[in-house]
């Protein structure tokens, strides 16, 4: 087999990664390209700090840094990995709650740590005051990374294998053929490649524009100072270690800490964000280091003193502001250009997290997969809205000034805010719409108009935490859609149009279950990756002979279907151009009936179909499906008729007792009959058995077919657990214990007004899920029992939603 030919511009640690991940699988063809003069090229490697924390509250970044940790502590030659562990210090009861719950993290996705008290945090670092401190959270695993020596290394694996480094090579132009990356153009000729990564850091946005790509991410100047020598670390370290005790964070100022031989480095997220022109930099020498302002350090090396006293004899001896990159959401950028195949991004990588990336990238071009769920990291996940260049900036900004805030997992941002607005947005805001945000979307979670609902008496308290971005308005909302009716905006949902000729066929080839079905007809079904993971799920409405609907979860799966349909196939995303609204309840089918001539009935309408109605003169797709376990409807229809919908409904349904319903109301409705969230609940780390969907699998030769043979029998499954005290109530990623050993973590939690419980779904091992069995979920340090629940857990006949 011919081996493809590789260019990865940038030779810093991303880069360098790439490279060896893919020359230890067999593409040895590959050159490495940067425009600086190597060893140190002069981007944000060249200078990084190199402290190395791994939890982090998505798994998939915490396994990227388990892998950076392991492979950095083996390469050959001087160290490029120091485990002098991770110490993260809190001065406020906020911070060490936050401790507590980072420790839950951590557990969740295997990483050992522990909380400490004041007198171990000054027992593992003497330079700590304990009494300035509550408490830590210690990682013995946790260290520093020497980004130049890891590049090195990593560089010489690969050339060693047979790729190529070279220096002074500004990369000018990406040549393409048919669609296809061919090359690429540098100021002393062109080499060709069958595959290009862009590794290239804060230049990320530059190297994008050179195939009309956004690369939505924001350069960012960050200052870093190492003091004078420190009396107390006088002969502790020799040069060659350079540190020996652990690394520090002290969020509650927004500080980290480490150690340069006698000396002290620290760096600052305190200061006023500041974002870097790419034209004012300069393009030889150092451009990611630029000139300190000594001003912005001044309040963090005041915090610094005050929580180290031997600081304070000690000066700023040299420091910097460095240029790295944030984005939007504060993840990573990783895959293909929708647009131009083989040309590849790996971008707003920090070190902590660099060999992860680079085995996931390199296994992403070999196998065709990355092995991990990197749903959260894809460089296609953000909607068009997203990608503006002010809200880029806005967003990037935020993400750094938060970037050690104590923040809620609900909590939204401020700005910039309303961005996507449905059509019934001023309705929600007549009715008191509490409004959090998902992909630009502006949600309503509940109604302030509700609050006088005789349901709130009925809903029990929770804890603190829980109760942020919270009201019990929610419970009585999801009491009132199983009493009577509510009507939910769902218009974020990401709808898609596929049709033509080849509309089946794309269909059938990417997804699991059998759309061959009469126009009318409405289909669950699942997109894998080849080993068998999910990617996602879809609702999938045949409205025509060459005409689907398909209801899918985000840009994702618009990108999946557009990458594989051929010139045959349409595939239009219709989400802003239209507007939804789940009509859900027993007396949906009163509701409905009352505005339109069209029937209805159960025998004319039956479930899982989907027909064209009008409703109060409104034209209507209309599909008869539940996400939250009642009768009822999801009625699409265009947004220029979407307020006269809402009113419609709205008008006739008052004398049925109907109600605006959020989406907090929903994710507990769902929950207690038991369907799955995507991306939350299942990744491409699970396939349909473990997840409980083998139901939506047909024997056949879509992608990821071959791989089911023989895995109908799980080993670990998704299964919901019933807390045994109400009032606890947890969120999400907690960990989850089976006879006093952690077995597995909690995916969706909500609690379930109709049935009176609490219920968190989790991931854990075949022999521990067995209804009936007893567990302990770990919420902020405290291990809360619990027992593996039977489900569906309400209306496991499904009479309400077929009525």
């Amino acid at each position: 087999m011919t081996v493809p030919r590789v260019v990865v511009i940038g030779a810093g640690v991303v880069g360098a990664a790439v490279a060896d991940e893919l020359a230890a699988r067999g593409w040895t063809d590959v050159t490495v390209l940067d425009r600086g003069l190597l060893p140190l090229p002069g981007g944000s490697s060249s200078h990084a700090p190199g402290l190395v924390f791994q939890t982090n509250p998505s798994s998939t970044m915490t396994g990227f840094a388990r892998y950076t940790v392991e492979k950095l502590a083996a390469l050959d030659g001087a160290w490029c990995f120091n485990p002098v562990g991770g110490l993260e210090l809190a001065t406020t009861p906020e911070r060490f709650a936050d401790l507590r719950r980072r420790h839950g993290l951590a557990t969740s996705w295997g990483i050992a740590s522990r909380l400490v008290d004041p007198g171990e945090c000054a027992a593992l670092h003497p330079l700590v005051d304990p009494a300035r401190v509550l408490g830590g959270f210690h990682t013995p695993s946790d260290g520093l990374a020497k980004a130049p020596r890891a590049v090195a290394a990593q560089l010489a694996r690969a050339v060693d294998r047979g790729a190529r480094v070279l220096g002074g090579q500004r990369v000018c132009e990406v040549l393409s053929d048919r669609g296809r990356v061919s090359g690429v153009r540098t100021e002393h000729g062109d080499i060709p490649a069958d595959v290009v990564v862009s590794a290239t850091g804060f230049w990320g946005p530059r190297t994008g524009a050179l195939v009309d790509l956004v690369v939505p991410l924001l350069p960012m100047a960050h200052q870093y100072v190492t003091t004078t020598p420190v009396a107390a670390l006088a002969g502790r370290n020799t040069e060659a270690a350079e540190a020996g005790l652990p690394i520090l964070r002290h969020q509650d100022r927004d500080l980290y800490v480490r150690e340069h031989v006698d000396r002290l480095g620290v760096g600052s997220y305190a200061h006023r964000p500041m974002p870097v022109d790419l034209d004012a930099l300069p393009v030889t020498g150092m451009p990611s280091v630029l000139p300190f302002t000594p001003e912005d350090f001044a309040p963090s090396w005041a915090d610094a003193r005050d929580l180290l006293p031997a600081l304070r004899t000690a000066e700023i001896d040299t420091g910097f502001n460095g240029v790295f990159s944030f984005t939007p959401d504060g993840m990573p950028l990783l895959g293909e250009h929708p647009g131009l195949r083989g040309f590849w991004v790996a971008e707003a990588v920090w070190v902590t997290h660099s060999c992860g990336v680079g085995r996931a990238l390199a296994r992403w071009l070999v196998e065709g997969e990355p092995g991990v769920d990197v749903h959260e990291c894809d460089l296609n996940r953000f909607e068009d809205a997203q990608l503006a260049p002010s809200y880029v900036e806005i967003r990037s900004a935020r993400n750094f000034v938060e970037v050690y805030d104590v923040l809620h997992p609900l909590e939204p941002p401020r700005r910039p805010r309303p961005l996507r607005v449905s059509p019934f947005h001023s309705r929600q805001v007549e009715l008191g719409a509490v409004f959090l945000e998902g992909a630009g979307w502006e949600r309503p979670h509940w109604f302030a108009a509700n609050a006088a609902l005789p349901e709130v008496g009925r809903i029990p308290g929770r804890g603190e935490w829980a109760s942020r971005f919270w009201s019990p308005i929610v419970g009585a909302e999801a009491l009132v859609t199983r009493d009577r009716v509510a009507m939910f905006d769902m218009t974020p949902l990401k709808r898609l149009e596929v049709t033509g000729p080849g509309a089946l066929d794309l269909l059938q080839r990417l997804t699991t279950n059998d759309l061959d079905r009469k126009p009318g007809a409405v289909t669950y079904t699942l997109m894998l990756e080849p080993s068998g993971g999910i990617r996602g799920d879809l609702t999938v409405a045949r409205l025509g002979e060459q005409h689907f609907q398909v209801g899918a979860n985000g840009s994702l799966d618009l990108d999946r279907l557009r990458r594989d349909a051929g010139p045959d196939v349409a595939v239009r995303d219709v989400t802003g151009g239209t507007c939804c609204i789940g009509l859900w309840g027993p007396r949906a089918r009163d509701v409905l009936a009352s505005v339109s001539r069209d029937d209805v009935s159960h025998a004319a309408f039956g479930y899982f179909r989907a027909r064209r109605i009008h409703v109060g003169g409104v034209p209507v797709t209309a599909l008869r499906l539940s996400y939250v376990g009642e009768l009822g409807w999801e009625l699409y229809a265009g947004a220029d008729v979407g307020l006269r919908l809402w009113d419609v409904l709205w008008d006739a349904g008052q004398r049925h007792g109907v109600i605006a319903a959020g989406r907090s109301a929903f994710n507990s409705l769902r929950l207690e009959k038991g369907y799955r969230s995507a991306g939350l609940d299942m990744t491409t780390e699970h396939d349909p058995y473990e997840a409980g969907l083998g139901f939506a699998v047909r024997p056949g030769s879509y992608v990821g077919a071959a791989a089911l043979v023989g895995r109908e029998t799980p080993q670990r499954r998704l299964v919901p657990l019933i807390l045994d005290d109400p009032a606890h109530v947890v969120l999400g990623k907690e960990p989850v214990f089976h006879a006093g050993v952690c077995a597995g973590h909690v995916t969706s939690a909500a609690y379930g007004y109709t049935i009176d419980a609490s219920i968190a779904y989790a991931w854990l091992p075949a022999a521990a899920a067995e209804p009936g069995t007893p567990v302990q979920v770990e919420y902020f340090g405290d291990r809360l029992p619990a027992v593996v629940a039977a489900e569906p857990l309400f209306d496991p006949e499904m009479k309400r939603i077929r009525a």
